[in-house]
């Protein structure tokens, strides 16, 4: 792709580098290239043949799960009803998403406008994430075509199952109109654009609310097996707490994790803000991924002093605990808290990737690993279900690459033509100011020069700087 952004193939705005034709949606669609050009560099791209191999494996397997039903591709039973698709896709995915109402908050309602670079970034990963969870819930549940019946049929305000779904519903749909300001930037709707911009604050009030009740409505989720997880992952007073505190830094991490490889593999798509201040929001993020994971580990410390469960850090599920803790939260804690003072980013965006490593394996401890822990033995996932959940992975890894690719997320929208440039003024015409009258032209003989048509000379003020004035 690099090589055709070198033949100046690359859509930023609605015209094209001569400034005097707009681009199709077609073209748009193709990035400024031919057919032809777009499969060439799409064939070129050995990612897209490892993505090629996994969607011939994979696709057959999820239709095949449908068909002959979920028995056909895990090993869940009553003992250990959440598999991959849920303890990975969903307890996993869910908490990496909360960036969409952190910088939403940190941008629209706290004034944080150094954060604006990055804050479309943490929209799209909050919407993407929020919708592969829901897309790993229905591989789980089968049905598809039923997912409008705890919304609308069966109304179950008590329990958490039916709070889950309504917020993860609605702030789908807020997530949706935040997202919606880029694509009618790209698609040249302005009126679509300033009708969502009116009502900003509000959407980002609303996913506040609704993320922040999600994220613990998961937690609470185990409070219906008290006594099946074990007690250094659960705890009844606090649960919910858990799961909301830790998804704080890992948003944020995630965003890290996130544009360090949009910017890496990319880069043609990142204009110049994105890539000079890059490096400055990962020190910034990282700041309040600190505080997150400092307030987490302080929160599981208070949870197992209140329960009095030190005991069973001496057991073997003990050693795995402290391994979790000691990996997904202290090391990253400690990596932050050198690197934030000494301006690193690289050392940031490592302790980011392992702290994203760690929200990760803290939801599968919880949802399989450690849930039914006096039972003598451990759910193993069937090999069907971990080929799907790296399916619907790859097709989380391409639309967002899709959507990178042509949305102005990484970069800014240009509204006025990219070709349009600043007439420079001809040799030996003083050029006066707004308001005073035009001198007449002299002859290209009294300038030394080649004759010239001129056919008129209009000046025009764009500014009060001397830059600002142009010849048209």
């Amino acid at each position: 792709m690099r090589a055709f952004v070198k033949m100046g193939q690359l859509v930023d705005s609605h015209y094209r580098k001569d400034g005097k034709k707009r681009w199709t949606l077609l073209e748009k669609l193709f990035l400024g290239l031919t057919p032809q050009q777009y499969i060439m560099q799409a064939l070129l791209n050995p990612v897209n043949w490892v993505l090629a191999v996994i969607f011939a494996v994979g696709l057959p397997m999820i239709a095949g799960r449908f068909y002959f039903g979920l028995n056909w591709v895990t090993h869940s039973s009553n003992d250990y009803p959440w598999g991959l698709f849920l303890g990975f896709g969903l307890f996993g995915m869910v908490p990496l998403s909360s960036s969409g109402f952190q910088l939403g908050t940190a941008c629209e309602v706290f004034g944080r406008h150094d954060l604006e670079p990055i804050e479309r970034v943490g929209l799209l990963n909050g919407l993407l994430g929020y919708f592969f969870a829901v897309v790993y819930l229905l591989v789980d549940l089968g049905q598809p075509w039923r997912l409008p019946y705890p919304m609308a049929v069966a109304f179950g305000p008590a329990a958490v199952l039916f709070l889950v779904a309504w917020h993860v519903a609605t702030y789908l749909s807020v997530q949706v109109a935040e997202v919606s300001t880029s694509f009618f930037e790209w698609i040249g709707w302005p009126v679509g654009k300033q009708g969502v911009r009116k009502i900003t604050l509000g959407l980002t009030v609303a996913g506040i609310i609704l993320s922040t009740l999600h994220q613990g409505a998961l937690g609470a989720l185990f409070t219906y097996a008290p006594g099946k997880v074990h007690p250094l992952w659960y705890s009844s007073s606090f649960q919910w707490l858990h799961f909301f505190v830790s998804s704080l830094p890992g948003g944020l991490c995630m965003v890290i994790a996130v544009s360090t490889i949009a910017r890496t593999t990319m880069e043609w798509r990142c204009d110049e803000r994105f890539r000079s201040t890059l490096d400055k929001l990962t020190i910034t993020l990282a700041k309040g991924a600190t505080m997150g994971l400092a307030t987490y580990l302080t929160i599981k410390l208070i949870g197992i002093a209140h329960d009095n469960e030190w005991s069973y850090l001496a057991t073997g599920w003990g050693a795995w605990f402290l391994l979790e803790m000691g990996v997904g939260v202290i090391l990253p804690l400690a990596l932050f808290s050198w690197a934030i003072p000494r301006n690193n980013p690289a050392i940031v965006r490592l302790g980011a990737f392992i702290t994203v490593f760690g929200i990760v394996l803290n939801r599968l401890n919880t949802a399989m690993i450690c849930f039914n822990w006096k039972l003598p033995h451990r759910e193993i996932p069937h090999w069907r279900e971990l080929i799907i959940c790296i399916t619907v992975f790859a097709i989380y890894v391409v639309v967002y690459r899709f959507i990178l690719y042509r949305l102005p997320i990484l970069y800014a929208w240009k509204e006025e033509p990219v070709g349009e440039t600043v007439a420079e003024p001809v040799k030996g015409v003083p050029v006066p100011a707004y308001g005073e009258p035009l001198s007449p032209l002299p002859s290209y003989r009294e300038l030394g020069e080649e004759p010239i048509q001129v056919s008129s000379y209009v000046i025009t003020e764009l500014g009060s700087d001397e830059s600002g004035r142009r010849g048209l």
